[in-house]
């Protein structure tokens, strides 16, 4: 199963899954983390308290990729171009190193102003159980329908 993530700002709310990198390790195992946004384009970073070398690192990115940003000890999230991307790519001010994705639609992140808080922590049962109730569910052929996500 993989290791999911809620990243909250606000009434921005979204979970992410992480891949098996070394970087989605890292941050995993120091999780709970707490920041400020900074806007760059249609990408947010802020400072995390984990120090990591390049790995794999990429020059492009995808919509709804989380990166590891070396050079700023960086928790970056894509959701569109960047000043330094050409055309419709989407590219970093330096190599990231990929270990997740947005599950679901990036693009609310474009709601989240810089200076504005940010919250990351294990996404849990528990936390699915709380949005059950919250929001209503109903039960489908592949898992518990929550709003328009199923769990």
């Amino acid at each position: 199963m993989a290791r999911q993530i809620r990243i909250r700002c606000g009434e921005v709310k979204v979970a992410a899954s992480l891949n098996d990198s070394a970087s989605a390790n890292a941050i995993w195992d120091a999780l709970p983390i707490a920041g400020t946004a900074n806007v760059w384009g249609d990408e947010i970073y802020f400072r995390i308290p984990v120090e990591l070398a390049e790995d794999d690192a990429q020059e492009l990115v995808a919509v709804g990729d989380l990166g590891y940003w070396p050079p700023g000890n960086a928790f970056c999230i894509f959701f569109g171009p960047t000043p330094m991307s050409r055309g419709s790519e989407i590219r970093p001010a330096s190599p990231v190193n990929v270990f997740g994705r947005v599950d679901g639609d990036p693009t609310v992140f474009k709601r989240v102003a810089g200076g504005a808080q940010l919250t990351i922590d294990e996404l849990s049962s528990t936390s699915i159980q709380i949005a059950h109730q919250q929001m209503g569910s109903r039960r489908t052929s592949d898992g518990v329908r929550i709003g328009r996500r199923v769990w």
